[in-house]
């Protein structure tokens, strides 16, 4: 049996962004909590609260995710009646491109754009150029870890995906020469309102 941790973490709805999600800690062991939430994307507010803002606009199912863990590890977690009924609205995107995917399969991709996201706004994907192909933006970037992967990337927010994927720098910016000599500018693409404002609601 896990034992019980001295962490008290209230979830709630963020009073100023929508769909972010607030955690209030408390206890002699909060930090126990902090180290977890911050494991799940989750971002330091200020002393004793975290904020979990992300541009898929799934943080009730993620915060509701990360508090199953946490009740796991031994520590005590309360939902408020509001983020509840968030967790518990059933919704998708209007006109979304992928109409065959299910409900589960619509998170895991907007789950990777997630993660491109943050790899960009930590600086472990570098983005060398971006372009409009007349319907999206579209960028070629490298990873900064060991592996190196250089990648073609495709799409705005929840629906940017990783469309090719290179050995090199070198080889990934021809090939995207290619295809958008004509739209390309150097660096990353202006943030979109959605990015902004999910930094926003970090900060």
């Amino acid at each position: 049996m896990t034992s019980a941790i001295d962490a008290h973490v209230r979830l709630d709805t963020h009073p100023t962004h929508p769909s972010a999600v607030q955690a209030h800690l408390t206890g002699s062991q909060a930090h126990i909590a902090v180290t977890a939430l911050e494991a799940d994307g989750w971002s330091i507010a200020d002393p004793g609260s975290l904020v979990l803002a992300r541009i898929d606009h799934e943080e009730p199912y993620w915060a509701n995710d990360a508090a199953k863990h946490l009740v796991a590890e031994g520590i005590t977690v309360d939902i408020t009646p509001q983020l509840r009924a968030a967790i518990d609205e059933e919704w998708t995107w209007p006109n979304y491109p992928m109409p065959w995917l299910t409900r589960s399969e619509i998170r895991e991709v907007s789950d990777q754009a997630q993660r491109i996201h943050d790899d960009i706004h930590r600086g472990q994907l570098l983005i060398h150029a971006h372009a409009h192909d007349g319907h999206t933006t579209v960028a070629v970037g490298t990873y900064l870890d060991r592996r190196g992967k250089s990648v073609h990337l495709h799409g705005e927010n929840h629906l940017r995906q990783i469309a090719d994927t290179f050995d090199s720098p070198a080889q990934a910016m021809l090939a995207f020469e290619r295809l958008h000599a004509a739209e390309m500018r150097p660096g990353p693409a202006p943030l979109t309102d959605t990015e902004r404002d999910a930094i926003a609601a970090r900060s």
